[in-house]
């Protein structure tokens, strides 16, 4: 049973802990042994958040090594480039083209990276990057904060499982009124990079 490493990366308010709690159940019921970490920071005031989300035959630390990680999960462009120490030449990106200016950039003090910018850091170490357009794609199915499960639904056909596995894990994670949404969120990831 091979090890995987997910880093997921966002902004307070995007969705990181629900879709690490889901990516975790996930892996909990394709098999693995799966260990989870959350780092909220100043969550609640749009600060950065991460999950480490690690599956494997044994997984004894609950940290993904920099270096190590599998797959990065950016829900904001530039929270993703902050975590390039994780990545390695195999390592698989996904994010959202979506952007939350810090305050540095709201106050002119700085300027937001261009996506080609991001782009270019990120596989300067020969990592893969794939956008998805999760945030639009969420609003369209019902709510822009479903961005995550979007790009859940996009990392589930790089990762494998019957569909039918995540859905379920939705509906169980899920508050009842808002599983079907949610569930369509996902189903559009999935079909976004097969069009």
């Amino acid at each position: 049973m091979k090890k995987i490493d997910y880093l997921l990366a966002g902004v307070g308010g995007q969705g990181t802990i629900l879709a690490s709690r889901i990516l975790a159940g996930a892996g909990v019921e394709l098999g693995y042994d799966v260990k989870t970490a959350e780092v909220h920071g100043m969550a609640q005031r749009g600060g950065s958040v991460e999950s480490h989300v690690r599956w494997g035959e044994k997984v004894y630390s609950p940290l993904v090594e920099h270096g190590m990680a599998d797959y990065l999960i950016g829900f904001e462009m530039v929270e993703a480039a902050r975590w390039l120490t994780y990545l390695s030449p195999n390592s698989v990106i996904l994010i959202n083209r979506f952007r939350i200016p810090p305050p540095l950039v709201n106050l002119g003090k700085t300027r937001y990276p261009s996506e080609k910018e991001i782009e270019n850091l990120l596989q300067s170490g020969g990592a893969k990057v794939q956008w998805v357009n999760a945030s639009v794609m969420a609003g369209e199915a019902g709510n822009p904060a479903m961005a995550g499960v979007v790009l859940l639904g996009a990392l589930s056909n790089l990762v494998g499982g019957n569909q039918e596995i995540w859905l379920q894990v939705i509906e169980r994670l899920v508050p009842a009124r808002f599983v079907e949404m949610n569930q369509k969120a996902f189903l559009a990831g999935r079909e976004a990079d097969r069009g």
